[in-house]
């Protein structure tokens, strides 16, 4: 459980780094909400609740999310923060909508749906020729770090040319717009993978908190990466070691020292700022 909570931690704390840099934070949280019409759809054909049409389902979706926030806001002009409120939303709705008319077909809440749980993983394993391979989650999440890690070294200048000054990396002849849509089908890809294992909530705190406590050290792109990983890195396990010893929400636990991080960091440079 702890090492799949570090591999999530780490892989939503890199991307959080260029989204707190974008100020787009909360895409995390459109994108675990807007993905229910997609999984709902999936059970609806596959009749299963296999892991496989399910997060093809919600990851397709999750994709047509990102799409329709960057048309919104880069083409039409509609501010970020009301793209990103009105798809996830109305997305959000439409799976509610389907599931409850389709409520005879199909066999799913979407508490359940959206909001793992990590204290779970260990149970949903999976093996090859029967020997058994481990948590599902686990293989996930360490599959998604290293496609993260890979994405993030290859784009770099690209990234970060597109996220602090997007009129100069287009002079620069840079491909402004398919870094944006490339990152946050990233971003979408993570979402969907983590959320199933650590639960939506936690998600949304992985992504925003690193990021954030990161940035209040450095503003440069290469040192706020990685700080915003070794504070998820640190957050994780603290907050894993804390819920161990009381017994209570690992997910919950973890949340709370990433802010708890924020908190004293915000503390430290703001004394340090004024003495």
């Amino acid at each position: 459980m702890a090492l799949t909570a570090i591999f999530t931690a780490i892989s939503c704390a890199v991307l959080g780094a260029f989204l707190v840099l974008r100020k787009m934070t909360m895409v995390g949280d459109a994108i675990s909400h807007a993905v229910l019409p997609g999984i709902a759809i999936a059970y609806l054909l596959s009749q299963s609740r296999a892991s496989l049409p399910m997060f093809l389902g919600a990851a397709l979706v999750g994709v047509f999310a990102t799409v329709v926030i960057e048309i919104l806001s880069k083409k039409w002009k509609v501010q970020s923060d009301a793209s990103i409120g009105m798809t996830f939303t109305t997305l959000f709705a439409l799976g509610v909508v389907l599931i409850t008319f389709w409520s005879d077909k199909v066999d799913l809440d979407q508490e359940c749906v959206l909001y793992g749980e990590i204290a779970f993983v260990p149970f949903n394993t999976w093996s090859l020729a029967g020997q058994s391979m481990g948590p599902i989650a686990l293989w996930s999440s360490g599959i998604l770090l290293l496609i993260v890690l890979i994405y993030t070294f290859t784009g770099y200048k690209g990234l970060l040319m597109s996220s602090f000054n997007e009129d100069y990396a287009a002079v620069l002849g840079i491909g402004v717009g398919a870094w944006n849509l490339s990152l946050m089908s990233m971003v979408s890809v993570a979402t969907v993978i983590s959320f199933e294992s650590v639960g939506a909530i936690l998600v949304v705190a992985l992504l925003v908190a690193p990021a954030a406590t990161a940035y209040l050290i450095s503003q440069k792109l290469k040192p706020m990466i990685l700080l915003a990983a070794l504070f998820g890195l640190s957050g994780s396990l603290l907050g894993y070691l804390i819920s161990a010893r009381f017994d209570t929400s690992i997910a919950g636990g973890i949340a709370t020292m990433l802010g708890v991080q924020f908190a004293l960091i915000l503390a430290i440079t703001q004394f340090t700022r004024t003495s």
